[in-house]
């Protein structure tokens, strides 16, 4: 028995556009797994109530640039990675010197830079003294006399007699706190990449 084989058409310039085709459905595929990575990333911090803001530091980027390849890469990161780290790991933070963590109480109030205020900080704004109150069975607290404006944050007070005066809790203090895992991107990863088999082929397919 005799076999025939008859190439149809010019076998270089076959293969040629079968390698383009293959580049140009692993770049696709790379690209549609990264953005889908980035927008899971996106909705896991968001869904967790960390804010649009820290979701909004999730960026994707596709190499190489400007041209498919068969060896196209995503890179998915955050521009605050230490922050959604933390919170995708859980860590148990201690403080730098050894001594206490000040977690600012309600009658704090907030950082004018943003985020949480020092115990520093809230002396130079308010021009009131912390006082250290010592708790053998609870949280220790860096107190202040003052009063409570109608936002419940403690300010200086200008009565003379003495009225509304309290002694307000500012900041408790403990030696260490463990933040809690509220998120899992690893999750997200390993779905993004078992997609990229599947949306190589339809690609390549679609040709």
């Amino acid at each position: 028995m005799k076999l025939g084989i008859d190439i149809v058409g010019d076998i270089a310039s076959l293969l040629d556009a079968e390698a383009k085709a293959g580049e140009k459905a692993v770049s696709t595929a790379m690209r549609i797994a990264g953005t889908g990575l980035k927008d899971a990333w996106r909705a896991q911090i968001t869904g967790a109530g960390l804010g649009p803001r820290l979701a909004g530091t999730i960026r994707s980027e596709q190499f190489p640039k400007g041209r498919p390849s068969l060896n196209a890469a995503a890179l998915v990161w955050s521009k605050a990675p230490v922050i959604v780290n933390a919170h995708d790991t859980g860590p148990l933070i201690r403080s730098k010197n050894g001594f206490w963590l000040a977690i600012p109480m309600p009658a704090a109030g907030t950082s004018r830079r943003g985020g949480r205020i020092t115990p520093g900080e809230w002396e130079r704004r308010t021009g009131l003294r912390l006082r250290f109150v010592y708790r053998r069975a609870g949280p220790s607290l860096l107190v202040a006399e003052g009063r409570l404006n109608t936002k419940g944050r403690a300010v200086a007070s200008r009565s003379r007699t003495g009225r509304g005066l309290v002694t307000a809790p500012i900041f408790l203090l403990v030696p260490q706190v463990k933040l809690p895992k509220r998120l899992n991107l690893a999750r997200d990863a390993e779905r993004a990449r078992d997609t990229v088999p599947g949306l190589i082929l339809v690609g390549w397919e679609r040709r």
